[in-house]
């Protein structure tokens, strides 16, 4: 696998089926990826939040919480992990809502080995984007924390889109 190194990388999988769930886990390890697997939606979200890469593989139909009412439930609380679906029961306005909402892939079960691999490659490299933008984001922040009062009154001037002599 190109692009995103595998050793330090965890794959979340949230699905009830539990062979299915072990057989994802046989795949993800045998990729060489960590596989972390619940059974419910409720279970992984009292999993603690882990800072290294990571994406989500996550069932649509689970008995406590729908799919998608998890992804909207951790985009509500400022969680950006990829989510990569998996369905035996999907629709095209289910995939099209998942996508719309952030998803990497929805796919379809039964699905390709490869197929899920090349989603789950996407999904990391989504999660590296994200956690250098979080990182400039960070810098960003504390540098303007170091501004004196007047710059930081002729930055919100800049922002606002104002010319230099209007701001002089």
């Amino acid at each position: 696998m190109r692009g995103v190194t595998t050793e330090k990388a965890v794959i979340y999988v949230v699905e009830d089926d539990p062979s299915f769930r072990k057989s994802m886990e046989r795949l993800i390890r045998a990729s060489g990826f960590e596989a972390v697997s619940f059974e419910s939606a409720n279970s992984f979200l009292m999993e603690p939040c882990i800072r290294r890469p990571a994406c989500l593989l996550l069932d649509v139909q689970l008995p406590d919480i729908d799919g998608l009412d998890l992804q909207r439930k951790l985009a509500e609380g400022g969680n950006s992990l990829p989510i990569v679906f998996m369905t035996g029961h999907g629709s095209i306005p289910m995939s099209v809502q998942a996508m719309k909402h952030g998803a990497v892939d929805f796919l379809p079960k039964p699905f390709e080995a490869d197929d899920l691999l090349t989603a789950i490659q996407r999904a990391l490299e989504r999660d590296m984007c994200n956690r250098v933008s979080e990182i400039h984001a960070d810098r960003a922040k504390s540098l303007i924390d170091t501004l004196t009062p007047r710059e930081a009154e002729v930055l919100r001037y800049v922002i606002a889109g104002r010319l230099n002599k209007q701001i002089a």
